[in-house]
């Protein structure tokens, strides 16, 4: 299992568990960061990564990708 920030541009990961406070494990679960969930690395750029999850191009920073384990 390693952070979703270490995850390199075009691969595919599954989402393990979710770390760091109750609200900011809420708010990734809002994105669509749920445990057994599908993305893919689309960029990082700046400690910046964009992901799609469920239909959908989200950006989250480096702070937040560290919390998604994959």
């Amino acid at each position: 299992m390693l952070p979703l920030s270490m995850a390199k541009p075009g691969e595919h990961c599954v989402v393990q568990r979710i770390g760091g406070r109750e609200e900011s494990r809420r708010f990734l679960e809002s994105l669509g960061f749920v445990a057994g969930a599908s993305v893919s690395v689309v960029s990082a750029q700046n400690g910046n990564v964009i992901v799609n999850v469920k239909d959908s191009r989200v950006a989250v920073s480096r702070e937040m990708a560290n919390k998604i384990m994959v």
